[in-house]
């Protein structure tokens, strides 16, 4: 017993490899300093990538696409295969997918109205915004579809159905295809990078 009690002083304070206890240590020395700090201190440190959104639309943006697809997809393998109760699941899918996406589309218009861009940009967002309207509006079809037409959910209509919600997985690509262009090309919402950082980027390599 006096030799596992050295043992574990010796991972804790000397730095030793002791897997679990160095981690516990680790994560027990980060919640100290974070508490710490001043109020307004805490969360820059205890998640900074969110703190440092200019909006919560980044936040929210994966789970339409997320639930959307999953509807999809899960809807498609029921009526396939016959199973029903795949089906309700995919229908949990979509009604949640369809409120995440009215979310995600309120927060869109109010980064719109907040992040800087130029004209070439602005006519991507543009693009971007009425294929997020269109998306949202066909989830809230599809939604109310399900929800009150639930005797058309068989033979032609589901096929039907899929088709609508085929349709509007493809606009939600294209939509997440136009998010990704003004992020990704044209740096929306992104702090710039320093040219000392830049030079420094250009001769980091990764080794994997």
């Amino acid at each position: 017993m006096e030799y596992l009690s050295a043992y574990l002083q010796y991972v804790v304070h000397s730095g030793g490899d002791g897997g679990i206890i160095v981690l516990l240590d680790s994560l027990l020395a980060t919640m100290e300093d974070i508490l710490s700090l001043p109020t307004t201190e805490v969360m820059p440190h205890l998640l900074p990538g969110i703190y440092a959104l200019e909006n919560i639309h980044p936040l929210l943006v994966h789970f339409p696409i997320v639930l959307l697809s999953l509807f999809f997809i899960t809807d498609t393998a029921a009526l396939i295969l016959k199973l029903p109760q795949w089906r309700a699941i995919a229908g949990w899918l979509l009604y949640s997918g369809t409120f995440f996406a009215g979310l995600t589309l309120m927060a869109g218009f109010q980064a719109a109205a907040t992040v800087a861009h130029s004209e070439e940009v602005h006519e991507i967002m543009e693009s971007h915004e009425h294929l997020a309207i269109t998306v949202f509006g066909l989830a809230c079809f599809l939604s109310l579809w399900r929800w009150l037409g639930k005797f058309m959910l068989h033979g032609a209509g589901a096929y039907l159905y899929l088709i609508v919600a085929a349709f509007l997985n493809i606009l939600l690509i294209f939509t997440a295809d136009f998010g990704g262009l003004m992020v990704y090309k044209f740096g929306v919402a992104v702090q710039a990078v320093s040219v000392q950082q830049s030079e420094h980027l250009s001769e980091h390599q990764h080794s994997h």
